[in-house]
């Protein structure tokens, strides 16, 4: 009995250790730095084929740094990345910011998986931020 109990408590001790290296938080950001949290497809991530779809962006950044392109690998085609130019009048700054991009919605109906990333300046430079994935329903 006391044997199967201490290896219960052994075992409960190191699947705390272990999960809590796996839900590490994120580091703090660098000065003008910007990183995605998640995108979206307005509607409820479903859109009709072949019609252009709304993608909503929501970041993170030190400042306000200036986003140049939005990029998308789509799954329909596995080519890319495709980037589209980010207008500044579609860029919201905030805790946590958020911007939109417009793009072709997959040719086929069913799911797709998009993936995602965005180019913005960091002081002379032009920099990716981390990529982000995300579903589109084309019907």
């Amino acid at each position: 009995m006391k044997g199967s109990l201490t290896f219960i408590l052994i075992s409960v001790a190191v699947l705390l250790a272990i999960s809590s290296c796996a839900t590490v938080s994120n580091e703090p950001l660098a000065p003008g730095q910007l990183r995605l949290l998640r995108a979206s497809v307005a509607g409820a991530g479903v859109v009709y084929l072949n019609t252009p779809a709304e993608v909503k962006i929501t970041f993170e950044a030190d400042g306000k740094p200036t986003i140049r392109r939005a990029c998308f690998t789509y799954s329909w085609s596995g080519e890319g990345p495709f980037c589209y130019a980010v207008s500044p009048k579609n860029v919201e700054y905030g805790s946590p910011g958020n911007l939109w991009v417009t793009i072709p919605s997959s040719p086929k109906s069913g799911p797709s998986r998009i993936q995602c990333f965005v180019e913005y300046r960091q002081d002379t430079k032009v920099v990716r931020t981390n990529v982000v994935h995300f579903t589109m329903d084309a019907y």
